[in-house]
């Protein structure tokens, strides 16, 4: 381990412009992203459809060419290095895409094959049961569940043991419980040491897993933060209190520096910034106001209000005006 690189991931200027065509013209996929990834970090990639995430994703896996930047993976540049880079980092794709007609363990020996590990150092079974899926060894792979197959596709991007996983959408159009019982699996593979680079479109999941998350936008990064530091960029919270009598309006003597809403009769939404006021300070006004507090809940900000307000900022400032954004289909 003396020899990690402190960064899984480094990237550094990187761009990508898909070529035009005669009756289009050139779109931007990517414009001089800097993004680094630490050694053994729950990381997470977060944008609007077409921001540039699959692309740069593509990029990472060779999968899609770089027009200018560099990147490299666990140290190695993706170009001058290609076969290092390409062993240190497994891929779990959004689409599952394997032969329904391989079993789970003939799959991974077969995809350990393809990186050319000897049969003596395969660790299909192993990866297996670390998966969940040792009871399911010999069946089909087309008579696996959603979630399951999602598990496999996991355990297909580890057969190789590298050292950074990306997981795609790996949630998309699995149940609720499912998706837990894969957070499960990919927090016990990070509390080995395992990187990970997840994008998602549910933002309670990266706000839940992950320690740092960076937000794309029209091929910019927009944010790269620790979780805790980028959700205190919403100064807001907001206060719902039941009172004890009927209102028939919201009293003036609470019109200070919070937005007041009343929302039925006993119930008043008071929206603050706790840079600047207490809710024991909104409390202690309720009071001098002569209504009793019969009940109180407080709602943080959430990931999403961050995200919405981040990425509508940067619709609004012009981000991406130099030019159309490629949508993340293209191809290289």
């Amino acid at each position: 381990m003396e020899n990690d690189p402190a960064l899984a991931i480094e990237v550094v200027g990187l761009e990508k412009t898909y070529a035009g065509s005669k009756n289009s013209p050139p779109k931007t996929a990517l414009r001089n992203v800097d993004l680094t990834v630490e050694r053994g970090a729950f990381f997470g990639l977060l944008g609007p459809n077409g921001a540039g995430k699959s692309t740069l994703i593509n990029i990472l896996a060779g999968l899609v060419t770089k027009t200018a930047g560099e990147a490299r993976i666990w140290g190695h540049d993706i170009e001058r290095d290609m076969r290092a880079a390409r062993r240190s980092i497994g891929i779990v794709p959004q689409e599952i895409n394997f032969d329904p007609f391989f079993t789970p363990w003939e799959m991974l020996d077969v995809q350990a094959g393809l990186y050319g590990i000897e049969k003596k150092h395969r660790r299909s079974d192993e990866i297996l049961e670390a998966v969940g899926l040792a009871g399911k060894r010999d069946a089909y792979s087309r008579s696996l569940s959603g979630g399951m197959k999602r598990r496999l596709l996991v355990a297909k991007a580890m057969v190789h043991s590298p050292k950074i996983l990306v997981l795609d959408e790996p949630t998309a159009g699995v149940d609720v419980e499912l998706r837990r019982q894969l957070w499960r699996q990919v927090r016990k593979l990070n509390d080995d040491g395992v990187t990970i680079l997840l994008t998602t479109h549910y933002l309670e999941e990266a706000e839940e897993l992950c320690d740092k998350i960076a937000i794309i936008n029209h091929g910019q990064v927009i944010a790269c933060e620790p979780t805790e530091q980028l959700m205190q960029r919403m100064d807001s919270k907001a206060l719902r209190v039941v009172v004890d009598r009927d209102l028939d309006g919201v009293p003036e003597a609470l019109s200070r520096d919070y937005v007041v809403e009343q929302r039925s009769e006993r119930v008043l939404l008071f929206s603050y910034a706790p840079s600047r006021v207490g809710a024991g300070e909104i409390l202690t006004a309720i009071g001098a106001a002569g209504l009793g507090v019969v009940d109180v809940s407080t709602r943080e900000a959430e990931l999403e209000d961050v995200f919405l307000s981040l990425t509508s900022d940067a619709d609004e400032s012009g981000a991406g005006a130099p030019g159309p954004t490629a949508t993340d289909d293209h191809a290289a």
